[in-house]
């Protein structure tokens, strides 16, 4: 399969949505998807961390992947999340992603049985992609979640040679010096997507051109303004607006990063209802407070201002 060319620009990691009684409610998802479109984004990330991919059932999980892709028109990108602690089951999604025409897969490691090495996690891994033999694959690399802390220059160095269809990682880490030195690999071979939206400066400045992120789906114009600046070399005024995102990004840390991002949704016009347990909706206070120190941040000011 021919290499598709590296994606530049921010994806947004989508979320979940859920009626009174707790099923998940597609007809939301058109709604949201056009939210994703006017925001300006390269393309929408489903069903991983930011969707509750791994508290969903693998009917949900393919329910809601042709509901975002036949929402999304072919206007901007798709990946689906495939990743499952079966390898059985991810094979099943990974299937399911491309008959219903997904742009990229992705997956996670198995989090429960984890592997024991490189060489078994890319095992794994190729077991998966070849499910979807015609689809480019992403591995996501989110050690903080799954607890799979591997090299990922040798996992590089494997899934070159056992995975036809590997197309880079989502790399979900602060380790920024094993970052550059993915994108570096091979003179830049493959797309290493970035993963943690509050260090997409510091990402910026080793190279990065292409992030998938959870604030991105309400916040995705003051990062773009960044990366402007950025590219254009005003790097204390990148650096300035990043301090906004990073704001925001400590009270998601003080309140809980999906209850938060599902209240800002809310406030934005886009309920999502209630996440699946253990995930909890911030309390009737949290919420007040949080929405007040947002206002004090003039955070969703700045966003809009650069809408």
């Amino acid at each position: 399969m021919e290499k598709k060319k590296k994606i530049k620009g921010l994806i947004a990691a989508a979320f979940a949505a859920y009626d009174a009684f707790g099923n998940i409610e597609l007809g939301t998802i058109p709604a949201l998807t056009e939210h994703l479109v006017k925001q300006g984004l390269k393309g929408v990330f489903i069903c991983g961390t930011n969707g509750e991919g791994p508290s969903l059932s693998t009917d949900e999980r393919m329910a809601i992947a042709e509901a975002y892709i036949a929402a999304i028109q072919g206007r901007i990108l798709s990946f689906v999340h495939v990743g499952h602690s079966s390898i059985g089951e991810a094979k099943r999604l990974a299937a399911h992603a491309e008959s219903i025409g997904a742009d990229y897969i992705s997956a996670v490691s198995a989090f429960y049985f984890k592997p024991t090495s490189v060489e078994n996690l890319v095992d794994a891994m190729a077991e998966i992609a070849a499910a979807a033999s015609n689809t480019p694959f992403y591995y996501y690399h989110i050690p903080t979640v799954t607890g799979v802390q591997i090299d990922m220059l040798r996992f590089l160095e494997l899934a070159e040679e056992r995975i036809p269809t590997f197309q880079g990682i989502k790399y979900t880490a602060a380790t920024l010096h094993e970052y550059q030195a993915c994108l570096q690999y091979k003179e830049g071979k493959f797309d290493i997507l970035f993963g943690y939206d509050e260090l997409l400066l510091p990402a910026l400045a080793v190279g990065a051109e292409g992030a998938i992120g959870s604030t991105y789906n309400y916040a995705a114009p003051l990062y773009q303004e960044v990366i402007r600046l950025f590219s254009q070399g005003d790097h204390e005024a990148a650096r300035n607006l990043h301090f906004k995102a990073v704001e925001m990004v400590q009270l998601l840390v003080k309140y809980g990063p999906i209850p938060v991002q599902r209240a800002i949704m809310k406030h934005m016009g886009l309920d999502l209802g209630r996440p699946r347990l253990p995930l909890t909706l911030l309390n009737e206070r949290n919420e007040q407070l949080l929405l007040a120190a947002l206002e004090k941040l003039k955070f969703l000011h700045y966003v809009e201002m650069y809408h």
